[in-house]
């Protein structure tokens, strides 16, 4: 039986003091010495044996952050854990205090391939796992081979199609060792809500962006580029995701995919949910009124379907709890959960060929405003997104 936590931390904006990152934005060193000491705390307190991070933009800056953690988690363990001479060091309740330092742990950083010098930055994501990982990490934003979506009009004729060359942010695969197993992780940050709005040639920006002369039709079509692009970029790592699943391999996705859990991109990377009854089903190929699929057939699909879905744990933790109370993300009133980790049935209940369950799903939200709130732009130091946490047993009695 091996117990196994996986998180998803979107930082905001890691890069040391004095760097320009996007337009005119840049941490004093006062500034980023307090968001790496929050970061590193952050970190401390998941004590997580792997960490999907979103929005960093060094790596150095990401090793400074873990180093920091692992002095501020050492020095926690020397107070609050008996050494091996104490006859009550066995205590489960020391096992939960202790911090596991990352010293050995591996960290793999894929950069953006879209970033820029000063001003124009663009993040990446990273991965550091204690468990290390099995061969090289693999990162996929520049697609070999671009990705054409060809569009209908209503009547059957071609109208178009869309061409994704690469994603806004790269996402990062690995492969880590994990008691008897080796589990595929893809860490993701797929493109924001914010409107995709296009500056006319010679015109210093787009007209969209003037706020004072309000164009809300034309921003209405940043929102569905933007959406569009989105979803785009899910079913790129859909088509990863079950090529991992095909091999029948266990698979987790964790990530920013800024969407909620039930949105269209979630719903792309997830997979479609098989129907109750496929017999009642009429068939692709039917000749008359009454051919439908078989009883046979019927199982036949829903395991074709269900063989290749992703869960969200967030949902495994509200059904097993009975709580509903989840969101990684305020602004405006609005909460929500837009940050994810997705398990492949090889960590269902429900499963019979389960390796293992989810026992307990963590979120950390607690500094987070709605964007509001007069402390709101304390979230350029910190983060604007909650951390999540899945608490895996794979092996022994996680098996049902």
């Amino acid at each position: 039986m091996t117990d196994w936590t996986v998180a998803s931390f979107n930082v905001k904006n890691l890069i040391g003091a004095e760097k320009e990152y996007y337009r005119f934005e840049k941490y004093t060193p006062e500034e980023y010495a307090w968001k790496a000491n929050w970061l590193a705390d952050q970190v401390a307190s998941l004590n997580a044996d792997l960490i999907g991070f979103q929005e960093i933009f060094e790596e150095e800056a990401l090793r400074a952050v873990v180093a920091q953690a692992d002095r501020m988690g050492e020095a926690s363990n020397a107070v609050s854990v008996p050494d091996k001479g104490k006859p009550y060091h066995r205590k489960a309740i020391f096992r939960k205090l202790a911090y596991e330092p990352y010293g050995d742990a591996a960290l793999a950083f894929a950069p953006n391939a879209q970033d820029g010098g000063p001003g124009e930055r663009r993040p990446g994501v990273a991965v550091l796992s204690r468990n290390g990982f099995v061969g090289a990490p693999v990162v996929i934003q520049v697609l070999d081979k671009p990705l054409e979506i060809p569009l209908r009009d209503l009547g059957g004729e071609g109208a178009g199609s869309f061409t994704l060359k690469r994603t806004s942010r790269p996402i990062l695969k690995v492969k880590v060792p994990v008691g008897e197993h080796v589990v595929t992780v893809f860490n993701c940050h797929l493109k924001s809500k914010l409107g995709e709005f296009i500056t006319p040639s010679g015109a210093e920006f787009p007209k969209e962006a003037n706020l004072l002369d309000y164009d809300a039709v034309g921003r209405s079509m940043g929102s569905l580029r933007s959406a569009l692009r989105r979803m785009a970029e899910a079913w790129v790592l859909r088509r990863e995701v079950v090529a991992e699943l095909k091999k029948g391999n266990p698979v987790i996705v964790m990530g920013d995919l800024n969407d909620g859990e039930h949105a269209v991109s979630s719903e792309i990377i997830t997979g479609e949910a098989p129907f109750k009854n496929y017999a009642w089903m009429r068939r692709h190929d039917a000749e008359h009124q009454g051919d439908r699929y078989s009883v046979e057939e019927a199982a036949q699909i829903t395991e074709s379907v269900d063989s290749m879905r992703l869960h969200s744990a967030e949902k495994l933790f509200v059904r097993k709890s009975l709580r509903d109370m989840v969101y990684t993300a305020a602004f405006g009133g609005v909460y929500e959960s837009i940050d994810q980790i997705l398990l492949s049935r090889h960590f269902h209940p429900d499963f019979g060929g389960a390796i293992g369950s989810m026992e307990y799903f963590s979120v950390f939200n607690d500094h987070l405003t709605d964007g509001s709130h007069p402390e709101a732009p304390y979230n350029k130091l910190a983060s604007d997104h909650g951390q999540i946490m899945a608490h895996l047993r794979l092996g022994g009695d996680a098996i049902q």
